[in-house]
């Protein structure tokens, strides 16, 4: 359900940040680079060694990991993936209310835990009307829990909890909404992660070696329009794939689903970006090796979950 990156054209953990991850290769070292252990390098296509900022097979291997785990919990029992998003609220709160904490603002923990849980099943056994409905419930809840807090702080904490609320909770229960569909809910849900992660891994790949052209260096100054142009090409040709394979579906839904989700997903991961240089951190966390936090891995695919919804259910 990973990748080595999101986004298009590399992420924070870009040669910029890293320049010392990734060092040269002569021509005997087999792609290995011994000082450092076994460090995959990729080239250019005139030879150029790149530096990709991390250790691509540690990054690989452990999203090959979490990949696998969805699977075999998507297929045996769909209900199963609800312990997954379960799971991925409670890591993903506590990395985002320390995220929080940073700039003072307190975010009221135990009720959006126990609400954010809650709505993963409400969703996948009641569909978009309880998921609504734990939304709200849990916020009203979150509203009322700070207020014994006093006035001081009483607007910075409550968006804090409002955005965490809709951001990670929320958004994942789109997730179930897709995999609760009752003739191929499975096969819709594994659309949504492929369609995604051929987004991240075209952008990151022709990011690093083609890209040229800064998209947005005030919020994100790796991602480029070059990376953009393979993320476009990875989802349009993983959508037709996908639609026409397991969905049944006509191939041009395909590329229609690959076109939203490349947009979707570029906007996720510039929207993490911008959250973190608010908060003056460059992970989220530690959760995954090779990846960083949980947070950092999901921010394409949070964005992307609704919209993959959303279109599936207009065009299918």
């Amino acid at each position: 359900m990973t990748t080595p990156s999101s986004g298009s054209g590399g992420d924070d953990h870009s040669p910029e940040h890293r320049p010392d991850d990734t060092q040269q290769v002569g021509p005997g070292d087999n792609g290995t680079d011994k000082a450092a252990g076994q460090r995959f390098v990729l080239h250019k296509p005139g030879g150029e060694p790149v530096k990709t900022g991390r250790n691509l097979p540690v990054a690989i291997a452990s999203g090959c990991l979490l990949g696998a785990l969805v699977f075999f919990s998507v297929f045996p029992l769909p209900a199963l993936f609800t312990f997954i998003t379960a799971a991925a609220v409670m890591i993903g709160m506590r990395e985002l209310n320390r995220a929080f904490a940073r700039k003072g603002m307190d975010v009221a923990v135990l009720p959006l835990v126990i609400g954010g849980v809650a709505m993963q099943p409400a969703a996948y056994f009641g569909g978009t009307e309880w998921l609504l409905g734990a939304t709200a419930l849990t916020a009203i809840t979150a509203l009322v829990w700070r207020l014994r807090g006093g006035a001081d702080g009483f607007v910075a904490d409550t968006s804090a909890s409002m955005f965490t609320l809709l951001y990670l909770p929320f958004l994942l229960g789109t997730w179930m909404l897709l995999i609760a569909h009752p003739e191929d809910g499975q096969y819709r849900l594994v659309t949504f992660i492929v369609v995604t992660i051929s987004s991240d891994i075209g952008g990151y790949f022709a990011g690093i070696l083609l890209g040229r052209h800064k998209m947005a260096p005030v919020i994100s100054p790796n991602k480029t329009w070059e990376g953009f142009g393979g993320s476009v090409l990875g989802c349009a040709i993983a959508g037709a794939l996908c639609v026409t394979l397991m969905l049944d579906g006509p191939w041009w839904v395909g590329v229609v689903l690959g076109l939203a989700v490349v947009l979707a997903a570029t906007v996720g991961d510039l929207i993490e970006s911008l959250f973190k240089r608010d908060l003056g951190i460059k992970d989220m966390g530690r959760f995954m090796p090779g990846h960083g936090g949980l947070m950092d891995r999901m921010d394409s695919l949070l964005i992307a979950g609704p919209v993959v919804w959303v279109v599936l259910t207009l065009l299918l």
